[in-house]
């Protein structure tokens, strides 16, 4: 149902780095091109900010602590954006608490200082995964809504009866039609968005507004 592919190398994802010592984002980016991530790295909150794409696939390896913006106010800004990254905080020893309110708001997990090369990998290519997942719900969302979009007036009408269980009968009484005008309508919806079952159709309609409208108008 949609063209994005995981395995594509242009969706691969990117690792933020975003710190403000230098020999950190240094080891983090030698470390992380060592196994072939696309690495950009950042001295301070506001720079990241400045050329943070909310588009693109990505991860950020964020410090908790750090001069002007701190980590906990980056991901303060990414929140009020609706930006939809995984968050693996860097933390030093006394920020422990710090990165536990940072979970409480989001972020998918911290790492102490010193961290395990190995287990930083593991976490960061985990984190990836989940963003290119999210990556592509979203691309089925929005490819459902663009089908359902679609429907004429009079076919979201039936289509909304159809989410709520109505029967064909029903939905003519409810819309004044005939059943042949209703079934002729049933017939351009499952095409429209490439349905071949009830099941199908569903599966569209989970992905888009029908259902919270069918409710609202049907009571």
């Amino acid at each position: 149902m949609t063209d994005f592919n995981l395995d594509s190398p242009d969706n691969l994802g990117t690792v933020y780095v975003v710190d403000d010592d230098e020999a950190v984002r240094d080891s983090l980016k030698w470390l992380l091109e060592a196994s072939d991530y696309r690495v950009e790295i950042y001295d301070s909150g506001e720079s990241f900010i400045a050329k943070y794409d909310e588009h693109a696939i990505a991860v950020l390896v964020l410090d908790v602590r750090m001069d002007g913006m701190s980590g906990l106010e980056v991901q303060e800004h990414l929140i009020k954006r609706g930006a939809d990254i995984p968050i693996i905080f860097i933390t030093g020893h006394g920020d422990v608490n710090m990165a536990v309110n940072a979970l409480k708001r989001g972020a998918v997990d911290f790492i102490e200082k010193p961290f395990e090369q190995i287990a930083l990998k593991q976490l960061v290519e985990k984190m990836l995964q989940t963003a290119r997942e999210r990556r592509m719900e979203k691309e089925r969302r929005l490819l459902n809504q663009s089908l359902v979009d679609k429907l004429t007036p009079r076919e979201q009408q039936v289509l909304e009866r159809i989410v709520s269980g109505r029967l064909n009968k029903q939905i003519a009484d409810d819309l004044g039609i005939s059943i042949k005008t209703v079934e002729a309508h049933r017939a351009s919806i499952m095409d429209k968005t490439n349905s071949g079952t009830v099941a199908d159709l569903m599966r569209v309609v989970m992905d888009t507004n029908v259902v919270d409208e069918a409710k609202h108008k049907m009571g």
